[in-house]
This record gives structure tokens, sequence and C-alpha cells, in this order.
């Protein structure tokens, strides 16, 4: 053996004692493309044991373990890293994944490869060296990542701070902005600016610039059809493969800003219409009667000036002249949130009563509850009213020249202003709601009632819901002696009806 090719093996052992004990893994082939060393390291990355597992040469090598790029493309032979170096080709930071066995036995690894070559003192190639890394745990956690990312639903997209290029978008970006992927991916921040008009631009743009937090904050974002779109705005620092790079996510404002215009427009119109309404109008929160707003008919009806109601609680005004009824409108309201036509005498400012009927229902204005109340004066028609039944009770003290039905008219318009008396006739009920009547004046339940008349028990019922409504009672003993005040169906209950 000759001095020189016996210090050659000599380095050679001292090489392979030095790297056997690294973590990373190392593999030596000879020039002529042989596998002569591996250490644990290497061979523990292959699931193998022994050297000769990994094959004896680069393709063997390539028919026992497949490799493929992280987005699933297999290599092609001639890519293989120990091709590529057995070609004498040096690389570095190559990362691939590399399966072994088939079926349930295939185990895989992520394997981040660099190579060098060695050559003797006349530079000829004495070895070739592949270094490998265990990525498998690395590449596990940024699929989590990558998952975790395009699967949230929150818009986000990734910068790198070297270059500000967008290396990520996920899919709630792309919905919420109109983008296709392509118009994203390798784009800078100043061609998708996601800070535009941001209300702390220049605080955004100093902290993106140091690599730091930036704050959440409102910004205008451009769409690629055109017009913008209002999000908040905030970034993220964080490391991807080794190199810094800033998250920013979203938050889409634009439903909140339709909802505040459509709810700004709302309001809008019911100013208007509360202030130009010639109805009589007020309202009030709900809490504490506070008089929040009144419109021009209310302070003309009244005589109040506006200042003298707003800011003031109605019992404290006191335009509602019995606080009793005040107290049961406000009740009323309290339980079932709106009132119709309910009686209510209005004092005016000088002392004037005013018969009013009030309706009111609860509003939100501003998003507080408050209520709305509008008065009908019906001073002038019940002054009508009584006019009317004053000059109906002097030609009444004559009447025999009326028919039946024209009495019982002036009677109930009569009756009309005196309490507790039904304002219903007898000729306002249709033929068989007056059969149904008769009939419950004569004692019949509702299930005979129905057999007499050869109807449904429904029907019968329905027909006695609208008697009641139609003669303001509230019950057959009501009822029977609404017929006997006006001396129906004493004798013949036939003949009596068709009076």
């Amino acid at each position: 053996m000759s001095q020189d090719l016996l210090a050659t093996e000599t380095n050679r052992r001292q090489l392979q004692q030095i790297i056997s004990g690294l973590s990373d893994g190392v593999i030596l082939l000879e020039a002529d493309r042989r596998i002569v060393w591996a250490n644990e390291a290497a061979l523990a990355m292959h699931g193998v044991e022994a050297i000769g597992e990994l094959g004896a040469d680069d393709r063997q090598y390539a028919e026992r373990f497949a490799l493929r790029y992280r987005n699933n493309h297999p290599l092609a032979l001639e890519s293989y890293p120990i091709n590529r170096v057995a070609a004498g080709e040096t690389f570095s930071d190559v990362v691939v994944e590399v399966r072994s066995g088939e079926g349930e036995e295939e185990r895989t690894w992520v394997h981040r490869v660099r190579s060098m070559i060695l050559t003797d003192r006349a530079g000829e190639v004495e070895s070739l060296v592949l270094i490998l890394s265990d990525a498998t745990e690395w590449a596990s956690a940024e699929q989590r990542f990558e998952k975790t990312f395009n699967s949230n639903p929150a818009p986000a997209v990734i910068c790198r701070l070297s270059d500000l290029r967008y290396i990520k978008v996920n899919q709630g970006f792309l919905e919420m902005t109109g983008y296709a992927r392509d118009q994203v991916i390798g784009r800078s921040v100043y061609e998708v600016d996601v800070l535009e008009g941001a209300e702390r631009k220049d605080l955004a743009i100093e902290r993106l610039n140091q690599g730091a937090t930036i704050p959440q904050m409102q910004a205008e974002l451009r769409l690629p059809e055109g017009g913008s779109k209002l999000v908040i705005v905030a970034g993220q620092p964080l490391d991807i493969n080794e190199e810094d790079c800033m998250l920013f996510s979203f938050m889409d404002l634009e439903p909140r800003r339709k909802a505040e215009v459509a709810l700004r427009q709302s309001e809008e119109r019911f100013a208007k219409a509360f202030r130009l309404t010639p109805v009589p109008t007020l309202v009030c929160g709900a809490d504490s009667q506070q008089i929040v707003d009144v419109n021009e008919a209310f302070l003309d009806s009244t005589g109040y000036a506006a200042e003298e109601l707003l800011g003031k609680t109605v019992e404290e005004v006191g335009f509602i002249a019995s606080p009793q009824a005040c107290a049961s409108l406000f009740g009323a309201l309290e339980k079932s949130a709106d009132v119709r036509n309910l009686d209510l005498r209005v004092l005016k400012k000088g002392g004037e009563l005013l018969d009013c009927v009030v309706s009111a229902d609860t509003v939100n204005i501003q998003d507080k509850p408050s209520y709305l109340l509008v008065l009908m004066d019906i001073t002038e028609r019940k002054r009508s009213e009584l006019e009317l039944v004053s000059a109906i009770e002097e030609v009444m003290r004559d009447a025999s020249w009326f028919s039946q039905t024209l009495i019982e008219k002036l009677a109930n318009v009569r009756s009309a202003n005196q309490a507790e008396q039904p304002s219903a006739s007898f000729t306002d009920l249709t033929a068989r709601e007056r059969d149904v009547l008769g009939l419950i004046c004569e004692g019949l339940a509702d299930k005979e009632i129905a057999a007499r008349l050869q109807l449904a028990l429904s029907t019968v019922r329905n027909h006695l819901a609208t008697v009641y409504s139609k003669l303001a009672v509230h019950s057959r003993a009501e009822a029977i002696v609404w017929a006997r005040e006006r001396g129906l169906f004493s004798g013949d209950r036939r003949g009596k009806a068709q009076r």
C-alpha cells in the first residue's frame, strides 16, 4: 500500500469516527457512486440498521426509497439528492419527503439535505457526502399550521418581511375580497395594500418594518373589481421556514356598516314622518317616561313649548289629567308593549281638558327602548254626539210612527254615551247569528244548537264569538240579558227575529 493511499484511508477513518456520533445523518459515496458508509443517524432516518439496506449505489437507493417534494409531486430520478451529488453537484437546504416500504409497513420521513464534495491534494474527487437532518417533526408542525391557517374562517394573509411579498393566503381572505389566489401570492404589500386607509397607518407601517405586532385598527381594503370593504386588520409576527414573516388577520365590518347605514336611514325616515304628521305624537323613555321628543302637532294641541316638555317625565308635566289613567297607560305598555284606542283626558297648558283616544307602542331609538304615544283629539266629535243624542231624545218622545228597526238604531245612538250600555243593534247580526242568539235564549248548549241548525260545532262557536263581539258582551248570560232588555225572543223567536 502506498504512503498516499495509507494516509487517505487513515484520514477517512478519522473522519468517520468524528461524524459517527453526530445527530445529523451522513452518507459517503465513492466517485463511482457506490455507497460506502453511513452513520447511525442516517440509517435511522431511513428506518434501516445496516448500510447494505440503503442500497449498493444511487440506483439501488432510488429503487428502495421513493422521494417526493412537499407538494406531493414525485422527484425525477436525476433530482434525487444522492443522484445530484453523484453527478458532482453541490446544493443546500433541499427538503424532501422520503418513503420506504408499501401498504401498512410504509414509513415516511422528511429530510433536509445538503451536499459536499471532498477532494484530495491534487483536486481529484475523493468522497461525495450527503448531510441529512430529520425535519419530520418540523414538517408535521408546519402541516398542522397549514391546515389550521387554511381552514380558519377568519380572513388572513402572510407576507415575508425580507421582501414584503405574500407567501400564503387562506380561503377566508379570498372569499371576503374576491381575489384569486394567484392575484395575492407573490405580490407585495404595495400591490395588495392591506393597510390602505388604516386609521393609524403610520404606526402600522412602522411596526411592519420593525417586525413587531400591529395593533387592531380599521382600514379600507381595496377590492379587485373596484370599491372597498371596511375591515379591522391586525398583524402578528411569526417565523415560517426560518424566515421572519407577518400574519395579517381581518374582521369584515361591512355587514355592520350596512346595518348602521340602514338604521340611520330608517331613523331619518322615522324622524321626518314624526315631524310632518298632523297627529299629536310624543316619544318618551320606556324606563323613566322621560320625554325625548314631541312633534309640532302635539305642541299646537296642548299649548306647551318644547322646552317645557323635553327632559321631563310625563308625570312631572302632568298633561294626562288623571294620575290613575297615566299609571294605567304605562302599566299596560310595560305588560303588553302596546296599547290601542284607549280613552284618555289630556290637560292643556291653560287648564282646558281634551277628550282623546291614545294608541301607543314600544320602539327602539338609538338602541334604547322607548314609548311612542299617538293622540287623537275627539273633543269635537263627543260634543257633536251629545248634541245628536239630545235631538234624538226629543224626537223619540213620540216614536209611534217609527219602525221597530229604526227605534232600535235611534236607541243605540242615544245610549252610546251612557256608561255600561252596548252600542250594537239586533239588525247588525246576520240571519244565522240571530238564529244562534235565539237558541241561546232558549237555553240550548253549543252541541244542541249545532244539531238544531245542522252546523259543525266549530261553526257554531265561531258564530257565538261574532255575536259576542258585535253585542259587546262576554258570556251567554250577558247575551241573554241583552236580548231580554230589547224584548227579543220573548214570544215566537222566529217572528221576533224577522221584524
